[in-house]
């Protein structure tokens, strides 16, 4: 109360605040995140990892034996990468752990070039244990390889998220750390830069379209939840969901209660804001509490339907006491 109420003006200013996206929304809440760090959009180039396997091909016009030797170790088993490196005929064991392909190919021809002249070497992958990323919510993928290329859009894109998604409550997780991505603006908007290049061991979560909802509560047609799944909903439209406002509601006195419960920021509105104002003028986030007032008169006719009951009965007992021969004082 007091100064925590305020009038359409301020409501108006913060519906602004809140079009700009989930990380104003997130501020408006008091929560701190990372910022968005340009380096996200950058793609990388593949690296060999441990494990993967190798197809090593060895052209001398000599030494036919090893190329031979080197050949039939590709066909048959490959060369696995084991703590980081490969063991090759003639050669001590290479590091490639975290080379490219080219990178690897050419530390392998130096290795032969100083010990066999005239070597070339031709390099690929035979098996690889794939990058992917994790999904969970709802998603009809667990998981989409990356290359490092692949973007954000091509792996929900993959993974076939509802249109009914609660993109506001969705996340990315790398590293343990929240990546700080509007999955609304990216897929709703067509903003690209938020359109992040993915990372092997990445983790996206798709919530369900209750994950953030507003309350619409006191006169109107229907209480109710009303789901926020772009995180803002129209205070038009959650009144329109609530079945509107009847006659017993008082339509000059609409309240928005917002933030901490103990001492919420409350907002004081008129129907004749809501038909006049847009709808980014009159926006919900997540956690808000639509209420409309109940008209004085209707709070007077509860009071008499719960004295009627007392009312009948009195009258109902005096009669009786007149057909009896008494009248009660």
């Amino acid at each position: 109360m007091g100064k925590d109420q305020f009038g359409a003006d301020e409501f108006v200013m913060d519906s602004y605040k809140i079009r700009e996206g989930k990380f104003s929304i997130l501020e408006m809440e008091g929560k701190t995140y990372e910022e968005f760090d340009d380096s996200l959009l950058a793609e990388y180039q593949d690296k060999i990892h441990e494990d993967d396997v190798l197809m090593i091909v060895l052209y001398h016009p000599k030494r036919a034996d090893l190329a031979a030797a080197v050949q039939q170790i590709g066909q048959t088993v490959g060369f696995r990468v084991t703590q980081g490196s490969i063991a090759l005929p003639d050669l001590p064991q290479v590091n490639v752990d975290g080379l490219t392909l080219e990178e690897a190919r050419q530390k392998i021809q130096q290795s032969y070039d100083r010990e066999i002249k005239d070597v070339e070497i031709f390099l690929t992958y035979r098996e690889r244990i794939a990058r992917k990323v994790e999904l969970a919510g709802m998603v009809a993928l667990p998981s989409v390889p990356v290359d490092g290329k692949i973007r954000l859009f091509d792996v929900l894109s993959k993974a076939h998220v509802p249109p009914e998604a609660n993109l506001f409550k969705s996340y990315i997780v790398r590293e343990r750390m929240l990546v700080p991505v509007d999955f609304y603006k990216l897929l709703k908007e067509g903003d690209m830069s938020q359109n992040i290049v993915m990372h092997g061991g990445d983790k996206v979560y798709i919530a369900e379209p209750s994950a953030a909802t507003v309350m619409v509560m006191g006169e109107v047609g229907t209480e109710r939840v009303v789901n926020v799944p772009h995180g803002f909903v129209s205070l038009r439209q959650a009144l329109a969901e609530a079945r509107g406002i009847p006659y017993t509601g008082d339509k000059s006195y609409i309240q928005v209660i917002r933030g901490n419960i103990v001492r919420p920021k409350i907002y004081t509105l008129s129907w004749e804001h809501v038909i006049h104002l847009s709808n980014d003028s009159l926006l919900l986030m997540p956690g808000d509490i639509v209420y409309v007032a109940a008209k004085p008169i209707t709070e007077w006719n509860r009071f008499i339907s719960q004295l009627l009951p007392s009312f009948t009965t009195v009258d109902v007992i005096s009669k009786s006491a007149g057909n009896w021969g008494f009248s009660l004082p």
